[in-house]
């Protein structure tokens, strides 16, 4: 037990908010939630969240949607064979090929032996696609329920800042913005943490064809997150977060209707709303924040080195601020070329969609 305490305060930065400090006078937004600095010791929570986040990836691939894909899928492989027997039972009188009924009505062969085993069992390409199928349904069912949540907290976080999407101005009014309210602390490190964990798996799923591009998002990602984190640019951080994250949780579910065969219409339906959301939201909107980034910014934040004051950028430092938001959004126009690919096919072929950046055997 005394081993225990003596540990203990090693560990608490682990599963605890760091650097708490005394609530503002009059807080603009989270007047009831705690504040805290920022710190080097923040990175004990990222390194536990990207461990619980790896646990629950497995959690809910292994326990819950792997279980329900191969139900769903090895229940409709064997309706699909059932209706082969059928069918080949419904010749067996006719005896085609040469073969010649039993007394069962299944067809036979020139031993008497029945071929209903060759009908019934799955071939092995059968097989091997629905395992990948289930595969990557339990794949996107982690990113499904990931983004939900946190999109539905991030969207807390932000009605609660007073910041405004369609008028950004406020997201440099009043900088810096040292101080952090808990629940904004908790929203960026857990974010900084996903993204970290997604580099650490992007190879172990299947590569994909846009992996150089989805490799430069991510650390383009980490760095704007951690840099505006220790610059006191959070306030921008969230609402570019929100935005990204909404059209995330419409695209995985499209991709979990199509891996189960449940209706080709509801995954195209799915596609054309994630279609419209990434649009909207990356965009248009994104880009309302890039301009105010760009233009607004520099009118309303003083550039300077004041460590005392909590002003850590320069003017180069946030010209580098905004040139990553662009390389973002040149990486999301090339993604928006293969959305839009994927949606040509359907109008002009009637073909489903499907994800123009899986490998070759997905597709």
């Amino acid at each position: 037990m005394e081993k225990l305490y003596a540990v203990q305060p090693y560990l608490t930065p682990f599963y605890t908010l760091q650097y708490p400090a005394a609530t503002p006078p009059n807080p603009d937004s989270f007047h009831d939630s705690h504040y805290y600095n920022v710190g080097q010791l923040d990175i004990c929570i990222i390194i536990s969240c990207i461990a619980v986040m790896a646990i629950l990836r497995d959690a809910f691939r292994l326990g819950v949607f792997e279980p329900l894909a191969r139900w769903k899928l090895f229940r409709d492989l064997a309706k699909k064979q059932k209706r082969k027997v059928g069918a080949a039972n419904g010749k067996a009188n006719g005896a085609p090929n040469g073969h010649v009924a039993n007394g069962n009505g299944h067809t036979a062969n020139g031993n008497g032996h029945s071929n209903i085993n060759s009908v019934t069992t799955p071939t092995p390409r059968e097989l091997r696609q629905l395992n990948r199928k289930v595969l990557r349904f339990a794949e996107q069912g982690w990113s499904f329920v990931y983004y939900t949540i946190q999109w539905s907290y991030g969207l807390y976080v932000h009605f609660h800042l007073p910041t405004r999407i369609l008028n950004p101005t406020d997201l440099w009014l009043e900088y810096p913005h040292i101080l952090i309210a808990g629940p904004v602390k908790f929203y960026y490190l857990t974010q900084t943490a996903f993204y970290l964990h997604q580099i650490l798996i992007i190879n172990a799923e299947a590569r994909r064809k846009d992996h150089v591009q989805m490799m430069a998002h991510h650390i383009i990602t980490v760095v704007l997150m951690t840099a505006s984190y220790l610059t006191n640019f959070t306030r921008v951080g969230c609402v570019i977060m929100v935005l990204m994250d909404c059209c995330d949780i419409f695209l995985p579910l499209a991709k979990m209707i199509r891996y189960l065969d449940i209706s080709q219409f509801l995954c195209d339906l799915t596609f054309g709303w994630f279609m419209l959301s990434w649009l909207v939201t990356r965009h248009i909107l994104f880009l309302i924040v890039i301009y105010s980034t760009i233009f607004e910014g520099p009118t309303y934040v003083e550039f300077k080195w004041d460590y005392e004051a909590g002003y850590y950028i320069t003017k180069t430092a946030f010209t580098g601020f905004w040139v990553m938001l662009l390389a973002l959004q040149v990486i999301q126009c090339i993604w928006f070329g293969m959305i839009c690919r994927v949606a040509w096919r359907v109008v002009t072929t009637g073909n489903g969609a499907s994800d123009d950046r899986s490998d070759d055997e997905d597709e």
